[in-house]
């Protein structure tokens, strides 16, 4: 029985293509996912944040109000 070397479960990890498909669908997603975070991030989140203080401040005065 042969003794099984690095060198040939290198050659064997290294021409294996099964997954790859998964893997190159995985990195497109990544590089579309990426930059709209970066701009959600940057422009839509001061926008979000903002509306709901807004939100925030109508919904405690009409609270004092309503108490009152």
């Amino acid at each position: 029985m042969k003794k099984p070397s690095l060198m040939g479960l290198l050659r064997r990890v290294h021409g294996d293509q099964e997954g790859s498909v998964s893997l190159e669908t995985v990195l497109v997603l990544c590089a579309i996912a990426i930059p709209v975070l970066i701009v959600m991030i940057k422009w839509g989140w001061p926008m979000i944040k903002s509306y709901f203080q807004t939100g925030m401040q109508d919904l405690q005065s009409e609270t004092t109000t309503a108490v009152q």
